[in-house]
Order: C-alpha cells, then sequence, then structure tokens
C-alpha cells in the first residue's frame, strides 16, 4: 500500500513523539501536555514509543477515550512489556489514557470537564474545549504519525457487554479492505460493518475514523464491561493486539486471524426518552425477535415510563446493566447479518 510505505518508520532514527523519545532497540514513555485554557488546568495524555530495530509500518493503540472502560487500559501496560522493541518491526504508540479527566473522575462516556464525549469531538479544536483539545493533540501527534490505528474500548461502566468490533467502509476501497483484514486479525469473531461514518476529515467524530478519513486503515474494538478488569477481556485484547501485529509483519509471531467472522451489517442502539430507573429485560448475547422487550424505564416511584423493544431481530451487543438512565441515553446494541 503506497499510502503506508509512504510515511514507514525508520529503524536509523529516533522516533520522537512530542517530548517522548525512542531510540531504535528501545521503549520510552511521558506525557503529552494538553494546554490549559480560560476555565481549565489542562491535562496531560500518557503514552508509550516502542521503536524497533528494522523499518515498518507506524501501529498507534488509544485506549481509555472512555475513561470508565478499563480493560483496555490494563491491556495496553501489559503490551508495553510483552512487546520487545529489539526484534520488533517498525514503531508502537501506545496512548494509554487518552480522556484522564474521565478516568480520574469515574464518568461514563462523558468529560467531568465539559460535558462531552471524547469520541464524538474529533479530530478536535487546538482553541476549543478540554476534550477538544485532547482530540487535537492525539489526531496531531499520534493519529498523523500512525499508518495504522487500533482504538479499544470496552463496554462503558453501565454497559454489559459481549465482545464485537467495527469495520469502517466508508473510507476509500483499499483503506476498507484493510481494515477488514485488521479487524479479521484482531480476532473477534462479531464484526459490525460500519457504513455510516463520516466522510468528511474535519468532521470525522471519532477516533478510528479520523485515521480512516486521513487514508489509514483502522478498527475500534469492544471487549469487556461494567466498570470491570476481567482477566479474559484483557487477556483477549492482548491476543488481539498480537494478531494485528503479526497481520503488519511487525512480529512473526501471533494468533491466527478468525476464519468463520459474524458480519453484522445492521446494526441499531436504542435509547431511552425518559428520566429514570432502568431494568433490563434480556442479556448481552441473547438473541431477540423484532418487538422483544428489551428493558423497562420507571418513575423513581416505581411508574413504568416506557417499554423499549427491539426494533428488529438480532443478537444483543450490549445492554445497560445499571439502574440510573438519562432521557437520550442508550439502553441497549442489538446487530443483525441481515442487511436493512
Amino acid at each position: 500500500m503506497v499510502l503506508i510505505l509512504a510515511t514507514i518508520a525508520s529503524a536509523e532514527e529516533p522516533f520522537i513523539v512530542g517530548p517522548v523519545r525512542a531510540a531504535p532497540g528501545t521503549t520510552a514513555s511521558g506525557s503529552l501536555p494538553v494546554s490549559a485554557r480560560s476555565g481549565d488546568q489542562g491535562t496531560t495524555i500518557p503514552i508509550s514509543v516502542i521503536h524497533g530495530t528494522k523499518p515498518g509500518p507506524v501501529l498507534a493503540l488509544t485506549a481509555g477515550v472512555h475513561g470508565y472502560e478499563y480493560p483496555p487500559i490494563l491491556a495496553l501496560q501489559r503490551m508495553r512489556a510483552s512487546i520487545d522493541p529489539r526484534t520488533l518491526r517498525g514503531t508502537v504508540i501506545m496512548v494509554h489514557v487518552a480522556n484522564l479527566p474521565s478516568f480520574l473522575g469515574r464518568t461514563v462516556y462523558y468529560s467531568p470537564a465539559d460535558g462531552k464525549n471524547l469520541n464524538r469531538v474529533f479530530p478536535g479544536d487546538p482553541e476549543g474545549t478540554l476534550s477538544e483539545r485532547i482530540a487535537d493533540v492525539i489526531t496531531r501527534k499520534i493519529i498523523e504519525r500512525a499508518t495504522h490505528v487500533v482504538d479499544l474500548h470496552c463496554g462503558d461502566g453501565n454497559e454489559s457487554l459481549r465482545p464485537y468490533s467495527y469495520w469502517i467502509t466508508t473510507g476509500s476501497p483499499q483503506v476498507a479492505d484493510f481494515g477488514k483484514k485488521m479487524a479479521l486479525a484482531f480476532g473477534l469473531d462479531h464484526i459490525i460493518v460500519d457504513h455510516e461514518r463520516p466522510t468528511d476529515p474535519k468532521a470525522s467524530l471519532y477516533l478510528s475514523n479520523t485515521g480512516v478519513t486521513r487514508g489509514k486503515p483502522a478498527l475500534t474494538i469492544e471487549a469487556g464491561g461494567l466498570g470491570s478488569t476481567d482477566n479474559e477481556s484483557i487477556v483477549q485484547i492482548e491476543r488481539g493486539i498480537a494478531g494485528v501485529l503479526k497481520l503488519l509483519k511487525m512480529r512473526s509471531e501471533g494468533p491466527a486471524a478468525v476464519s468463520s467472522p459474524i458480519l453484522l451489517e445492521r446494526s441499531e442502539v436504542l435509547r431511552s426518552n425518559f428520566t429514570g430507573i432502568f431494568q433490563g429485560a434480556v442479556e448481552k448475547g441473547h438473541t431477540v425477535a423484532k418487538g422483544t422487550i428489551l428493558g423497562r424505564v420507571f418513575d423513581f416511584d416505581g411508574t413504568l415510563l416506557e417499554e423499549i423493544n427491539a426494533t428488529f431481530a438480532g443478537e444483543v451487543l450490549y445492554i445497560v446493566g445499571t439502574p440510573p438512565m438519562t432521557k437520550g441515553e442508550p439502553v441497549a446494541f442489538i446487530g443483525s447479518t441481515v442487511p436493512r
């Protein structure tokens, strides 16, 4: 791929990301500063750079875009120690916690600094709110330096989720084709075929789509949920990263790609029309018919406000697993192999 070869990492020079400088065959860590503005104190973005001894791709791995999503953050800690820069081809850039205000504040979806969802403000704005400035730094310092991007997520602190990934098809055919290969290499058998990402690089919204709109194959994965730190999800993410490293020929060893993927051609997030107390009626991984009650929202005195029904037959990819519910927020996510 010409676009990848044009930005290949040199093995003869240090690889520098902001204040972090990794010599060939070494790993270096530090933080990217996000400057303060009126109304906030700014923040930092902890990163590591693993720079190989041979030229190759630059793989960006991002975790903690949503601060309550812990398995990806813990997986990158482990992978930093397990990727040997002396035998690595190319360079790995790890963003350990993209959204430090949300992580330290233990918030679901939104930053406590500005009330914004970091994964809806890319490519960001250097003069904007704190979330917008974080997105700008990640876009300029991480995504624009990378040849490939994997954004690591899990169910947020309120979501009970079965593992899946997103294959973004709205980029160029070349980028989309390699994005599918990355999804298969990551090894999660449920793959959402995403036909609806924006195509404007100036309004990419999502981190992974920011890569795609800039000609870089990118992938979003989901594994874990409900604020857990379960080892199964962490290992699943580690294994997936190893699969992508193998695909990119950055390491010779790694797991095989998934051979029989379930391609989900249709998916929908269902949302609540009321604020109140939520009770789920199904579980993650359940197969449901059209019209199945997925959950109910009650007033605080127990009065039923609404029932949320499946709009088509499919599989429950996640269901909110905690009682708090705010009007307009997700209740469940369902997917189907049958197109619209």
